[in-house]
């Protein structure tokens, strides 16, 4: 169930995406500021956005709870994958082949990483210095890729950004974890008094600014699939850390499993590179990303 519950979690964060895309750029009357938000409040595809993210996050607590961080979290890069379907299907886009070669990659690399590497064994009460040094650790590498940011090209800005968004959401990933064993160990009024809940708050509103920031100060084809990318290859670094998982023992079979994670990210570029440069309905081929 543990892969189902990720694979959830990439689909409801795919329908997110596409729900609340359409739903922001469909008022007949372009409206923007206060009037935006009051058409957007009144729009039931942009609520059921909202429903879809909090569904996403259900479900990878759900998956975290039980699973390993170093399956969960690089099987969250199938969102892209299903937002490349949603696209065809949903919003009636024409998708470069060598954009669904990409989505092919991703899908292939990720079965061979998980199947060949067995990420397996774990804990889930690290001690004490391990999440101080991880914690610090992660937020120092964020605070000094922030401040590198605020200089350069948008480009190299976005990619900073991303960076650091990305170690801030894989230490999220943690946080999770850590907090839905507390609430199965002490129940939710427990919960709350005990620290994880309150590092899950403040980790969201961190990855959450550090990722819109990344959006807004340079092109998505260079934020996204750095977000897509560094996530999952801080959360194993994490995992192994923290929780003490482990792969099989094997250097023929970790070179395996090497290469088809390598495989993967590039196949998240090359998805991320040839997919259609917007949302909008289209009879002719999809336009590569600028």
């Amino acid at each position: 169930m543990v892969i189902v519950f990720a694979l959830l979690a990439a689909l409801s964060n795919a329908v997110n995406v596409i729900t609340q895309h359409i739903a922001s750029t469909s008022d007949p009357r372009r409206s923007s500021g206060w009037r935006l938000v009051l058409y957007l409040f009144r729009n039931p595809l942009w609520l059921f956005g909202w429903v879809a993210l909090a569904a996403a996050f259900l479900f990878q607590a759900l998956a975290l709870h039980d699973g390993e961080v170093s399956i969960v979290q690089p099987l969250l890069a199938t969102e892209l994958v299903f937002v490349l379907v949603l696209r065809q299907v949903w919003i009636h886009q024409s998708i470069l082949p060598v954009t669904w070669g990409g989505a092919a990659l991703t899908c292939v690399g990720l079965v061979v990483f998980i199947v060949a590497g067995e990420p397996r064994g774990g804990h889930p009460t690290p001690t004490s210095h391990h999440w101080i040094a991880a914690i610090v650790t992660c937020s120092a590498a964020a605070a000094v890729l922030t401040a590198l940011a605020q200089r350069g090209s948008p480009s190299r800005r976005a990619a900073l950004y991303a960076s650091a968004s990305a170690t801030i959401w894989a230490l999220e990933a943690t946080f999770i974890k850590a907090a839905t064993d507390t609430l199965t160990r002490f129940g939710v009024a427990g919960m709350f008094t005990h620290w994880p809940v309150y590092a899950l708050a403040i980790g969201g509103a961190a990855g959450t600014l550090l990722q819109q920031a990344a959006l807004h100060v340079g092109p998505l084809r260079v934020s996204q699939p750095i977000l897509v990318i560094i996530d999952p290859i801080v959360s194993i670094a994490l995992s192994v850390w923290l929780f003490e998982e482990h792969f099989v023992p094997n250097a023929t079979v970790l070179t395996v499993a090497a290469a088809a994670f390598a495989a993967m990210c590039v196949g998240v570029v090359l998805l991320t590179q040839t997919a259609p440069a917007t949302m909008k309905a289209s009879s002719a081929p999809g336009v590569t990303a600028s």
